[in-house]
């Protein structure tokens, strides 16, 4: 069966209407229309919110008391997406790990290049640490998507540059840490990518990085030390155009004595856990997020609701 779902997934993103190195407003607007086209479960809850006066929309589980925040930065090559089209991949996540998610509306690009994601998202985990009781960073993980992987592990770095208290882990799913767009697989992955054009992505990649230099470790990730970083669980695909980014970023933290764990999982795209209702492999990968977080956060972590109820 999975033979066939990799299939139809392929070929739902090569003949889907996204451009993503079109107009940003027009695409923008189809990219939402694409992650919200399905409406949440019925138990998910959504509340709009701020921390640190950046906007958030909170996720949680009717029934449920979360035992931790996953701070959520969503995905769109810092151009599109939103909180919103996020909500239905984070939800499935904080239904297994019996958390909730603060998922960060951060500034666009290109009306707002870097650093204005990067600053959103500092102040947004300041609020959180504020926010939380006794500023216990062990009740956050840090979780993020394609750009908003990149965004997380930028994140870490920054808040180990000024002093503040690490979480408890980073997940980061596809992320999209190299905007020198420098990674071999830029170029090795053109044929079985079914969403992405290196040319497309280079567009995208000089709205946010603007005046600056993408090769500044803020901006791309894979060049920064990680040094001092919580323990990272890395997932890709190896039918992205990103792979390298993901491969690089965990070699990057391993040699920096960061605990990382890098899961490519073949044959898949980009971005394949947000797909996971109609893939095998996204939902074994999102069960595996799960158990990263429940041996990280120990066993107060991660009892899988739909367990529970069972």
């Amino acid at each position: 069966m999975s033979r066939e779902q990799r299939a139809a997934l392929d070929s739902l993103l090569r003949n889907g209407p996204l451009d993503v190195g079109g107009d940003h407003l027009k695409q923008r607007e189809v990219f939402t229309r694409m992650l919200t086209s399905r409406p949440p479960a019925e138990d998910v809850v959504l509340t709009p919110g701020t921390l640190g006066k950046v906007p958030v929309l909170e996720v949680g589980i009717d029934g449920v008391t979360p035992n931790g925040t996953l701070l959520w930065f969503h995905g769109g090559f810092y151009v599109f997406g939103s909180a919103r089209a996020s909500a239905g991949l984070a939800s499935d996540l904080a239904r297994r790990t019996g958390t909730r998610v603060a998922l960060v509306d951060y500034r666009l690009a290109p009306e707002c290049p870097y650093p204005a994601a990067l600053d959103d998202a500092v102040a947004a985990y300041r609020g959180l640490l504020d926010e939380t009781a006794g500023g216990d960073p062990a009740r956050v993980v840090v979780v993020g998507e394609s750009a908003g992987a990149g965004l997380a592990a930028a994140l870490l770095v920054r808040a180990r540059e000024q002093n503040l208290p690490m979480p408890a882990a980073g997940v980061l799913f596809s992320p999209y840490a190299d905007l020198t767009l420098s990674g071999e697989s830029m170029t090795t992955k053109t044929a079985v990518d079914p969403a992405f054009t290196p040319d497309a992505v280079a567009v995208r990649a000089k709205d946010y990085v603007g005046a600056a230099d993408p090769a500044d470790p803020l901006i791309s990730p894979v060049f920064a030390g990680l040094r001092g970083l919580p323990p990272l669980l890395i997932q890709a695909g190896s039918n992205e155009l990103l792979l390298d980014d993901a491969v690089r970023l965990a070699a990057r933290a391993a040699a920096d004595d960061v605990q990382v764990t890098l899961q490519v999982t073949p044959g898949v795209p980009h971005l394949f856990q947000a797909f996971a209702a109609m893939l095998d492999e996204g939902e074994t990968a999102l069960g595996q997020a799960a158990d990263f977080l429940r041996a990280t956060r120990g066993p107060g972590c991660g009892a899988d609701v739909r367990q529970a109820e069972v």
